[in-house]
C-alpha cells in the first residue's frame, strides 16, 4: 500500500516537471509540422513572399508559412528587418519580454531546486514518522489491526501449552458472550501478561485468542512507544486505547512490554523522561477513570522482574500465565504440530526425537523440523528418516560438524579417549542418564562429545544425580591423565571443568548440600540502585573461602569416583576408544554393546573404516603403554 502511494506520487511529480518542459521550451513550441529556420533561409522565404505572419519577441521570431506549418528563428541585431517584412507583406506582431508566460517560467525556474529540496524533506520524514503518517501524525498509534482474515491462528494451532490454553479460554468465552459474566456481576481481567522463556509461543497463543474470539487484534511493540521526544509515547497510547474502543470488543497485544514498563525511579533522568510518562498513561488507561470494559490487554514479557510493581497490581494485569518450556508431552505435540507440514519416513518415532530434545522450547523445536527438512532436500530424498532428525538436533544443539577440520592422529586418539572416559564414567553410575551418543567428530567449538538423555523430564535433581554428574564431568581429563601422564593432558577439558564447577557452587552457594556451609542462600546479586552489571557480595572473606573450599572438596571427590572407575575398567576403555576411533560415531546401544562384550553389527550401513596407518600404530602403543 505504501510503495504503490510513493510510487503514484513521485510518477506524478515527473508528469508535471515534464509537462512544464514540454510547455515553456521555447526550443519545443510547435509540435507536429515545426520548423526551426535558420535566419539567412528566413529572409530568402520573405523574399519568396513564403512567410505569412510572424510574431516578434525580442530576438525570437515564431510564425506561418503560406502552407499553415509554424517555424521559429533566432534573429540577430538587423535594423533592416521590419521592412523587408512589410515589403514581403507578411503579418507582423510583437510581444513584450515581461510576459506572462516568461515570468511563470522564470519563477518556476529559480524556486524549483528549493522546492526538490522541500519534497524530498518531506517524504524522508514521512518514512521516518512510520509509512508516511505525516507530520501531523507523529502522535498517532503504531499498532496494527489484524481482522478475523488476518488472524487466521487458533487453539488447534499451539501446542504443549495447554495449562496457559486453559486459562485464555475464559477471556475467549467472554468476548464472545460478555452478557454471560455480567449479568452475575462478574468481571473479565482487563490485562493478562504472557511470561516465559523466549521461543515458548506467547505470541503465538495471543493471535490464537483472538482467531478463538473472532475479534480485532491489534499488535503492538513496547519500543513503538517510545521516542526521543517526551510526550509522543503517551499520546500514542491514548490513541492505541481510542482505537480500540471504536473497535471494541478487541484484544490489544503488547509485545515486549518490559521496553515500556520497567521500574520507575530506578537510574538517571529523573521521572520525567519518556518512558516513564508512557508508563504513567498506560497505567491510566488501563484502570483510570474511564473503563474499558470490551478491550482487553494482553501482552508479553521474558523479563517479569524488571516490570512496575504498578502494572501487576489488580486492576491492570489481573492474571499472570506463565508460559514455560514444553515437557516431554508438549514437545511430542509440538512436533506432530510441524510434522504435518512435511512428509516423514516410516522409521521417525516422534516420541524418541521428543525425549531427545529436553529444554528445546517451541520456536526451537519448529526450527528442528525444518532443519530436517532443508537436510533432507539436501540429500535429495523424497522423506525425512530419523537419521536427518539426529543430524538435525545435533546441528540445533551443536552446530555443524567441522568437515573441513583436519585434526592430527594423535589429537584424535587423544579425543577418543577423552570421550570414552566420558562415556565409561556415566555407564558405570547408577544415577547418571543413559548414554545416547559418542563421537569424535567435531562439532561447533567441541572437538567431540557425549551425549546423555534423560528417560523422562527431571524437575528436580538428587544429590546423587548432581554428584554423578560431577564425576561424568570429570571422567575426559581423567581418561586424558591415565592414558597420556600429567605432563600430556590439554585444555579439551575447559568446558568440562567449568560445568563442573558452576554445579559444585550451586550446591554449596544456593542448594544447602554442604554440611560446612549449611542450608544457607550464598550467591552474588545485582544492586537495584547501581545497575544489573554491578555485583555485591554478601558474603564474609570467611564465609567465601569456606564456600571455596567446599567447591573443590566435591570436585575433587568426583575427580577420585571418576579415576576408581576408569581404572577399574581400563581395558574396556582402551577398547571405546579403539571403537571410536574406527567408527567416528557411536549410538548408546552400541557403547553398551562394546561395554558388555559384544562386537558391532554394521552390515548393512556401516561406515568407511580406518585403513591400517601411524592411527592404529600410535593407538597400539597408546594401548600397552596405558596396560603397564
Amino acid at each position: 500500500m505504501n510503495l504503490g502511494r510513493n510510487f503514484l506520487f513521485w510518477l506524478v511529480v515527473i508528469s508535471i516537471v515534464a509537462f512544464l518542459y514540454s510547455a515553456f521550451d521555447q526550443n519545443n513550441l510547435g509540435g507536429a509540422g515545426y520548423t526551426k529556420l535558420a535566419f539567412s533561409d528566413f529572409l530568402n522565404k520573405i523574399d519568396e513572399g513564403n512567410i505569412k505572419d510572424v510574431t516578434i519577441q525580442g530576438n525570437n521570431i515564431d510564425g506561418h508559412f503560406n502552407d499553415g506549418n509554424r517555424f521559429n528563428t533566432y534573429t540577430p541585431f538587423y535594423p533592416e528587418l521590419i521592412e523587408r517584412l512589410k515589403q514581403g507583406g507578411v503579418r507582423i506582431d510583437a510581444v513584450p519580454l515581461d510576459s506572462k508566460m516568461n515570468s511563470l517560467l522564470g519563477i518556476l525556474i529559480s524556486w524549483f531546486p528549493l522546492l526538490l529540496l522541500l519534497g524530498v524533506w518531506i517524504y524522508f520524514m514521512k518514512g521516518m514518522q512510520g509509512g508516511g503518517r505525516g507530520a501531523m501524525g507523529f502522535g498517532k498509534s503504531r499498532a496494527k489491526m489484524l481482522t478475523e482474515k488476518n488472524v487466521k491462528v487458533t487453539f488447534k494451532d499451539v501446542a504443549g501449552i495447554n495449562e496457559a490454553k486453559e486459562e485464555l479460554s475464559e477471556i475467549v468465552e467472554f468476548l464472545k458472550s460478555p452478557k454471560k459474566f455480567q449479568d452475575i456481576g462478574g468481571r473479565i481481567p482487563k490485562g493478562c501478561l504472557l511470561i516465559g522463556p523466549p521461543g515458548t509461543g506467547k505470541t503465538l497463543l495471543a493471535r490464537a485468542i483472538a482467531g478463538e474470539a473472532s475479534v480485532p487484534f491489534f499488535t503492538i511493540s513496547g519500543s513503538d512507544f517510545v521516542e526521543m521526544f517526551v510526550g509522543v509515547g503517551a499520546s500514542r497510547v491514548r490513541d492505541m486505547f481510542e482505537q480500540g474502543k471504536k473497535s471494541s470488543p478487541c484484544i490489544i497485544f503488547i509485545d515486549e512490554i518490559d521496553a515500556v514498563g520497567r521500574n520507575r525511579g530506578i537510574g538517571l533522568g529523573g521521572g520525567n523522561d519518556e518512558r516513564e510518562q508512557t508508563l504513567n498513561q498506560l497505567l491510566v488507561e488501563m484502570d483510570g477513570f474511564e473503563a474499558n470494559e470490551a478491550v482487553i490487554i494482553i501482552a508479553a514479557t521474558n523479563r517479569p522482574d524488571v516490570l512496575d510493581p504498578a502494572l501487576l497490581r489488580p486492576g491492570r494485569f489481573d492474571r499472570q500465565i506463565v508460559v514455560s518450556i514444553p515437557d516431554l508431552n508438549g514437545r511430542e505435540e509440538i512436533l506432530n504440530v510441524h510434522a504435518k507440514k512435511v512428509k516423514l519416513g516410516p522409521d521417525v518415532d516422534v516420541k524418541i526425537v521428543a525425549r531427545s530434545t529436553p529444554g528445546f522450547s517451541g520456536a526451537d523445536l519448529a526450527n528442528l523440523v525444518n532443519e530436517a527438512a532443508l537436510l533432507t532436500a539436501r540429500r535429495n530424498k523424497k522423506i525425512i528418516t530419523m537419521s536427518e532428525f539426529e543430524e538435525a538436533r545435533d546441528k540445533v544443539m551443536m552446530g555443524s560438524e567441522r568437515k573441513s577440520l583436519q585434526m592430527s592422529d594423535e589429537e584424535k586418539k587423544l579425543t577418543a579417549y577423552h570421550e570414552g572416559g566420558h562415556a565409561i564414567v556415566g555407564f558405570y553410575l547408577p544415577d547418571s542418564d543413559p548414554i545416547h551418543k559418542a563421537t569424535i567428530m567435531p562439532r561447533g567449538r567441541a572437538l567431540g562429545m557425549v551425549m546423555r538423555l534423560p528417560e523422562r523430564d527431571r524437575f528436580s535433581m538428587t544429590l546423587a544425580k548432581m554428584k554423578a554428574d560431577l564425576a561424568v564431568a570429570m571422567g575426559g581429563r581423567v581418561a586424558e591423565n591415565i592414558i597420556f601422564g600429567a605432563e600430556k593432558v590439554t585444555s579439551g577439558a575447559s568446558s568440562d571443568i567449568m560445568q563442573a564447577t558452576k554445579l559444585a557452587r550451586a550446591m554449596v552457594a544456593e542448594w544447602g548440600l554442604s554440611d560446612k556451609v549449611g542450608p544457607v542462600y550464598h550467591t552474588e546479586r545485582a544492586d537495584q540502585y547501581l545497575g544489573a552489571n554491578s555485583k555485591t557480595a554478601p558474603n564474609s572473606n570467611d564465609t567465601a573461602n569456606i564456600i571455596d573450599e567446599e567447591v573443590k572438596r566435591f570436585i575433587e571427590e568426583s575427580y577420585n569416583a571418576a579415576k576408581s572407575i576408569l581404572e577399574k575398567h581400563l581395558d574396556q576403555l582402551h577398547t571405546l576408544a579403539k571403537a571410536l576411533l574406527e567408527f567416528e560415531t557411536l549410538t548408546g546401544a552400541e557403547i553398551k554393546d562394546i561395554l558388555e562384550g559384544r562386537t558391532i553389527n554394521r552390515a548393512a550401513k556401516e561406515e568407511p573404516k580406518l585403513k591400517k596407518s601411524s592411527l592404529d600404530i600410535s593407538l597400539t602403543k597408546g594401548i600397552e603403554g596405558g596396560a603397564a
